[in-house]
């Protein structure tokens, strides 16, 4: 099942985000990042790609029974435009895992986890803003559950720095990424029902945006601390 999420003035926002950041740790102004982070740049890079790509593709898992749903329109939350794809004799809702907006996330916080064996800093990390996400989290008609882009990327951080300065920046992806998924679509599955959604994409509309945000606000909060640890100490 292939649609993006979002509109396109919006994923072109983010593309060009991502351009920037790219050119930024080129000319070096972000190239301690990634050894926070615990991953090598072009690795990173290459994650963020594939997720902000990856949010095209949705995987089918099962489908509620037959219901009224929305077809080819568009939902507006919080000045987000969320795209409800155009669908033709579709009976039902289809529960979908996004690509770019789940399963990339998933691999790429379990990888940090065991790489880094913070295993108490991460559970903690991810219950804390799970629970402040399903606070935030609200059933949108036509997509399913959404919640406020701007929550989870400083939900993480803040929680990150809190738990641990060491591990900040790679906290902050496991604990957005992850405590997004879990508060927004996870704990309000029971929600989607009713809402006439043709496809309810765990990490797609309505999350994505916010997942994909964390994963920039892990990059640049590496380099912030970077920068905080190299001025000198008359300085500070």
């Amino acid at each position: 099942m292939h649609y993006f999420p979002l509109s396109w003035q919006f994923l072109l926002l983010l593309f060009f985000l991502f351009i920037f950041l790219l050119i930024a740790t080129e000319i070096g102004i972000l190239s301690y990042a990634y050894q926070r982070i615990g991953i090598g740049k072009r690795y990173v890079f290459s994650l963020l790609l594939l997720s902000l790509l990856g949010s095209y593709i949705n995987i089918p898992v099962f489908q509620f029974p037959p219901e009224e749903v929305v077809s080819g329109a568009y939902a507006d939350f919080f000045g987000m435009r969320l795209v409800i794809p155009v669908v033709t004799d579709w009976p039902a809702t289809i529960i979908a895992v996004n690509v770019g907006g789940a399963l990339v996330p998933f691999a790429l916080s379990l990888y940090l986890i065991l790489k880094n064996r913070f295993y108490t800093q991460a559970l903690l990390g991810i219950t804390i803003v799970m629970f402040l996400v399903h606070m935030m989290a609200q059933p949108v008609r036509g997509v399913g559950i959404a919640v406020p882009f701007f929550t989870p990327p400083l939900a993480a951080m803040i929680v990150s720095l809190v738990l641990s300065r060491k591990y900040a920046p790679a906290l902050a992806y496991i604990s957005g990424s992850m405590g997004t998924l879990m508060g927004a679509d996870i704990t309000n599955f029971d929600k989607i029902r009713g809402l006439g959604a043709p496809v309810a994409s765990i990490g797609g509309a309505g999350t994505f945006d916010g997942v994909f945000l964390t994963g920039i606000i892990a990059v640049i909060l590496a380099s912030l601390m970077r920068a905080s640890q190299t001025l000198p100490a008359d300085s500070r």
